[in-house]
């Protein structure tokens, strides 16, 4: 089943801008579905431009990893608030993705999985990346999700 956006006016085309919202924001939510349950979470993430995927880590065990096992298609959103505007209206840039999520084993990708996190959520990565141990790492559930659609709506503050 195929969706439009309603008001064309505030839909978002361009595939930069629809990147920029998943690097800017700090934790995205993703829907999940197991035997006709939804089940909704948010996550801390980093999102990779050039893999063109978000990646973020969890506890190693409980109900996110017994849904996504189930089924690995999510939905996902990011929303950047701007709050209510002068007009009463509110201003906001939202960005929706639907893709798979799969659990990392590669120390590599890990590592690689981690740094990106690191550099989009710390105010200082690059003393952060230094206290990121291989050891500690590899005990690390890490997720990828491999987005395979985006659409992106927004409403801002009107321009002076």
């Amino acid at each position: 089943m195929s969706f439009h956006v309603r008001r064309k006016d505030r839909e978002i085309t361009d595939a930069a801008t629809l990147k920029q919202v998943l690097k800017s924001t700090t934790y995205i939510t993703i829907a999940l579905a197991m035997n006709n349950e939804p089940y909704l979470v948010a996550l801390s993430h980093g999102y990779d431009e050039t893999k063109h995927c978000l990646y973020f880590h969890c506890a190693s065990e409980g109900k996110k990893l017994v849904y996504l096992k189930a089924n690995p298609k999510i939905w996902g959103q990011a929303v950047l608030d701007y709050g209510v505007t002068d007009e009463c209206d509110y201003a906001y840039t939202c960005v929706h993705f639907a893709g798979t999520i799969s659990l990392i084993d590669n120390l590599v990708e890990k590592q690689h999985g981690m740094e990106v996190i690191v550099r989009q959520l710390s105010t200082k990565p690059e003393e952060k990346l230094t206290k990121i141990k291989p050891e500690k790492l590899a005990k690390t559930t890490m997720g990828r999700i491999d987005i395979v659609y985006m659409t992106g709506k927004q409403h801002r503050y009107p321009k002076p």
